[in-house]
């Protein structure tokens, strides 16, 4: 069975959720705001046990978006990288962007890591810097520093270390559709290993120096777990 074409210069937002309502709204109300308009939000509700669906579905009664919404409900947690990648599978752009729903992306983060790779076309991967703020503070923004550019990033991952943020990730579609998602034998990883995965079959990859996204910092984030620091 063949891979339906993607849809050229179109852009899946792949939004895993999990008891995200306090969140979410703030999520899309920065997508509503990007200066690229040829996109979609793919939401996949991990089986919440809050009222996500609702305040998603009242969002977009109340803001009636300019961009297509899928909201896809799982009957049951599957963890993140099984959110991530139904959201995939979902995804008809030819370009694939991740994001946290805890987070907000600044307006123009679509539109640069777009023209980035189309400039770029032997870059299959783009994140991005981006500023941590703790919730209910987006004033009090602190930039990260732990990320690495250009030929650093094989070189970090070669190490065993991380340089690329997740949730700012922006990639070709059709890397997916030969590479797969994201691992589940490693929890907690996931997102490491997504990027090796580029690397291991000689992909190139880079971040944009520019902060184009903002990571709120809260008690019940899921990098809290893991590991302390504004890279989840």
């Amino acid at each position: 069975m063949m891979t339906p074409k993607r849809k050229h210069d179109f852009i899946s937002v792949v939004i895993p959720c999990y008891n995200a309502s306090r969140y979410i709204q703030d999520c899309l109300d920065g997508l509503a705001k990007q200066t690229y308009q040829q996109f979609e939000a793919i939401i996949v509700d991990d089986g919440s046990e809050d009222r996500s669906e609702e305040t998603v579905k009242q969002w977009m009664k109340q803001r009636s978006p300019f961009f297509p919404i899928v909201y896809s409900k799982l009957p049951r947690n599957t963890g993140f990288a099984g959110a991530l990648t139904v959201g995939y599978f979902l995804s008809a752009g030819e370009y694939i962007a991740v994001h946290d729903a805890d987070d907000i992306s600044h307006p123009e983060r679509l539109e640069k890591q777009l023209s980035f790779l189309r400039q770029h076309p032997n870059i299959a991967l783009v994140g991005t810097n981006y500023a941590a703020f703790p919730d209910g503070h987006f004033e009090r923004q602190t930039p990260a520093n732990w990320l690495a550019y250009g030929r650093d990033i094989r070189r970090v991952y070669a190490e065993g270390k991380h340089c690329i943020c997740h949730g700012t990730i922006m990639f070709r579609g059709e890397v997916f559709d030969r590479l797969g998602g994201p691992t589940r034998r490693i929890h907690g990883a996931e997102d490491y290993e997504f990027i090796v995965k580029f690397l291991n079959v000689k992909l190139e990859i880079d971040n944009l120096p520019e902060i184009l996204y903002y990571y709120r910092s809260h008690p019940k984030q899921r990098s809290r777990q893991f590991y302390q620091k504004g890279g989840g």
